[in-house]
């Protein structure tokens, strides 16, 4: 471990933050219908940004700077790695969806907002400090408002964008509160220290656990999950697909990161009476979330419901960690949640990938529906549909099975009290689930078609589409590499 005032610990964020604003400026010059020059300059920086921070996480440093107000270790700079990469791929599938609806028109908005939303991410990701990992959330947050109102003239989407500012505000509200009482308590901001005073076990506990719960509402607003979840359909409904997929994929790596500094590297002593909170929020999020998912006939209100119910798999790791106040299984139980999120968000890219493919311009392609004999008009775009299907559903041999698989034998091995029951719960749920995923396989393969048009894209988003689909069952025939990583990384970040 090392502490200093290190530039070097910050340099994608340097190099992030420097480029945004290059690029808001030279896309006053780009005058091209989708915005050529603006694109190939944010993805330049994306996959420079990228590689930067996964040759940082391989070094294995933990390095604290800003007067210990940011931290640079394996686990953030991996998640920060992983949330770049989503974003890039996230831009490369929506480029072509927002064209075509008029969003680059007027301005590159789509990727200097998204390079802001990603630095958003960085500082939540990084942050040693309550402060600074408030401002990460509402920099991420008001790039977010933004985004989900891109399109001006549309009233579904303003409304969307009107929801999640007011309930994101309710949730950031929940958040700074519950700083505030933990502040107010130990008599600092340094997540370090909080840890210490927590630990000396000289400090009110009733107005910890006061200041806990409120922390705990404002990261369940983050996650989506119940009951903290009901902006989460709508505004995946309301949004451009392309910020849909921002929202439902970048964003929980940067929810997970923020949850593991606060909670478990700040608030650990505290984890009898967080992790009760987390169980409860994860049974609730597992039956609401696939009974709900059933009822949908919209894709995008469907994945939504999905999404909460996959943040209560999330949960489940995060709820195994700490058994009558031994961390024995901590490393385990963390790193499986971590291998749960990383695959959560790389199927949801491929999923929202193909949804801006079938889509076209005046038509969105938003319902079940319209996924109708898919496999006879293009079998290719079918099967990466149908696997990406399969994996949120846990089915093996795709990674989503890895992922659960992980996680529950996290919750058994930990030895927590009901933790089998738990586990048998949360497989009778992913049974309930596999009910509205396979029913869109069925339609893909089954149902006639309601057209008989074909289905193209552009070589970069066939390409990235296909080693975005390609993963899903190759990690899931190998997962050990990427659990290996995220194993490390927990064990370094727990080991400081």
């Amino acid at each position: 471990m090392i502490e200093k005032l290190n530039i070097a610990a910050l340099l994608p964020e340097l190099i992030l933050v420097v480029m945004a604003m290059a690029i808001a400026m030279i896309d006053l010059f780009d005058t091209s219908v989708r915005r050529h020059t603006t694109y190939v300059l944010t993805l330049m920086t994306l996959v420079l940004v990228a590689v930067l921070q996964a040759f940082d996480a391989s070094a294995g440093e933990t390095i604290y700077s800003f007067g210990n107000m940011v931290v640079s270790d394996p686990m953030g700079n991996w998640l920060k790695c992983f949330s770049t990469l989503s974003v890039m791929v996230t831009l490369v599938y929506g480029r072509p969806y927002a064209a075509e609806r008029d969003m680059l028109r007027m301005g590159g908005e789509l990727f200097t907002l998204g390079l802001f939303a990603l630095l958003g991410m960085y500082v939540m990701i990084s942050g040693n400090n309550f402060l600074v990992l408030y401002l990460g959330v509402e920099l991420l947050a008001l790039s977010s408002y933004a985004l989900v109102a891109l399109r001006r003239d549309n009233a579904t989407a303003s409304e969307a964008a009107m929801k999640y500012f007011v309930l994101g505000a309710l949730g950031s509200g929940f958040l700074l509160y519950g700083m505030s009482l933990l502040y107010g308590a130990t008599g600092s901001l340094d997540i370090s220290t909080v840890f210490k005073s927590v630990t000396s076990g000289h400090i009110n506990h009733q107005v910890l656990v006061l200041g806990l719960v409120f922390v705990v509402c404002g990261l369940a607003f983050k996650f989506g999950v119940v009951p903290f979840h009901m902006w989460v359909p709508d505004v995946y409904q309301g949004s451009p697909t392309v910020v849909t997929l921002l929202i439902g994929g970048a964003h929980k790596l940067a929810a997970f990161a923020m949850t593991m500094r606060l909670l478990v590297e700040g608030l650990l002593p505290l984890a009898i009476d967080w992790q009760q909170m987390l169980m409860v929020l994860s049974v609730s999020s597992l039956l609401i979330g696939n009974l709900a998912g059933i009822a949908q006939t919209n894709i995008k209100r469907m994945i939504a419901f999905s999404t909460i119910s996959q943040m209560g798999f999330v949960l489940i790791g995060l709820y195994s960690g700490v058994v009558n106040g031994n961390t024995a299984a901590a490393a385990n139980a963390y790193s499986s949640a971590m291998f749960y999120v990383v695959t959560y968000v790389l199927t949801t890219l491929a999923v929202f990938g193909i949804v801006m493919l079938l889509a076209r311009e005046g038509f969105e392609s938003e319902e079940i529906a319209d996924f109708a004999g898919l496999n006879q008009r293009s079998p290719l775009y079918a099967g990466v549909m149908a696997l990406c299907m399969f994996s949120l559903a846990g089915i093996p041999p795709m990674v989503g099975f890895a992922g659960k698989l992980s996680v529950l034998q996290a919750l058994v091995a930990s030895g927590q009290t009901g933790a089998v029951a738990l586990a048998v719960y949360a497989v009778m749920m992913s049974l309930l689930a596999a009910f509205y995923y396979l029913r869109v396989v069925k339609v893909m393969y089954f149902d006639t078609p309601i057209t008989a048009s074909t289905v193209s894209a552009a070589v970069d988003v066939r390409t990235v589409l296909l080693i975005n689909s390609g993963l899903l069952l190759i990690l899931g025939l190998l997962p050990g590499g990427l659990m290996t990583l995220c194993a490390r990384a927990i064990v370094s970040t727990l080991g400081t």
